[in-house]
């Protein structure tokens, strides 16, 4: 069997302009603005709650904005019916049909837009050879992993040569390992066919991992829109800060409206706003220094082993309670109710909103 051709795909912009989505007196949506650029892969990260799927939905067509715009290719689409906007959706559930074969259930979007039967079957043979199904075409989903119905529903989702993909949490039923293979292979074919991608996930490490841009949500709105490495290392605000990845607070004082004092250290604020009184200094793990210290004023409670690197919980004298990252090399030196001296990166850092 050859099954080699597949794009047909054509990349589309899409912005999202102003869009509200009230249910009542919840608004799920506060004036979401974001634009994608075409070919561009996105992911809607944030909590429960946040909105990012409400605003899939609404570019899908599923759900209608109360008042904004949504664009597809600069043109308002609101107004056009789900079956008419050509986005390929695939669902956390997979929602394949049990009754048809993997060929069938990723034919079928091509069944309903009357192509002829031999190319619909040499489509789906081309998808499923893509997504490394080739060999079980002829099986039904009961009799599939979940991971490979998940491959079977992402080749029915662009089977139809969507102009834009949309994921849903595709990947939140599946086992760790299964979750971590099936996302780069996500990401190889959406880099392969330059489909313009949605994505959306509360798992920080999927959204960092696959993403070309991150756009982080809460309570409808969002916080920051930026590669994942700029969220990470410049969150542009302390929700950001807090919610991608770990974060260490720590008791401060403002020296003048820039500087704060960490211990024995001045460093300066990070972003625009001002320090004044008692603050809270927001800081990785891995920006906080541990040297063994007689005299230290902190000591190491436990470590916890991830191989390259190990993470040390650590107890200060005024009972603040820290997370380093430190070589595993060094983990060795460092055991369990060793008195040590803590520090941080001499880099600006972020202030939380309020002191804790």
């Amino acid at each position: 069997m050859t099954a080699q051709p597949v794009p047909e795909i054509s990349s589309t912009a899409v912005g999202f302009v102003d869009v509200h989505r009230h249910y009542g007196s919840v608004r799920a949506l506060d004036g979401l603005n974001l634009d994608i650029e075409p070919g561009e892969f996105v992911a809607l990260l944030g909590p429960s709650g946040c909105g990012k799927t409400t605003a899939l939905r609404i570019l899908a067509g599923f759900d209608h904005p109360t008042s904004g715009e949504i664009l597809v290719d600069g043109r308002d689409a609101s107004a056009i019916p789900a079956n008419k906007r050509d986005m390929g959706m695939v669902f956390q559930s997979y929602s394949l049909f049990p009754t048809m074969s993997a060929l069938d259930n990723v034919a079928f979007g091509l069944n309903l837009r009357g192509r002829p039967a031999k190319r619909r079957r040499e489509r789906a043979q081309e998808l499923l050879d893509m997504v490394g199904l080739a060999e079980h075409m002829a099986k039904f989903p009961h009799q599939l992993s979940g991971g490979q119905q998940q491959r079977v529903a992402l080749a029915r989702a662009l089977a139809i040569a969507p102009r834009v993909l949309l994921l849903d949490e595709p990947l939140s039923a599946l086992d760790a390992k299964v979750r971590q293979q099936l996302r780069e292979e996500i990401r190889r074919i959406q880099r392969e066919l330059g489909v313009t991608t949605v994505f959306v996930t509360h798992d920080q490490e999927e959204a960092l991992a696959i993403a070309d841009r991150v756009a982080v949500m809460r309570n409808g709105r969002m916080e920051q829109c930026a590669s994942p490495d700029q969220v990470y290392q410049r969150p542009a605000t302390p929700f950001v800060a807090e919610f991608v990845g770990t974060m260490n607070r720590i008791p401060a004082t403002a020296v003048d409206a820039t500087h704060v004092r960490v211990g024995e250290q001045v460093l300066l604020c990070d972003g625009e706003a001002t320090c004044s009184g008692e603050v809270t200094v927001l800081a990785r793990p891995e920006a906080v220094l541990v040297h063994e210290s007689s005299d230290g004023t902190a000591i190491v409670e436990a470590g916890t082993f991830y191989g390259a690197t190990t993470r040390l919980r650590l107890t200060r004298a005024d009972g603040t309670q820290l997370l380093a990252d430190i070589a595993s090399h060094r983990a060795g030196d460092l055991p369990p109710g060793t008195r040590v001296e803590v520090s941080l990166l001499d880099r600006p850092v972020l202030l939380a909103a309020e002191p804790s």
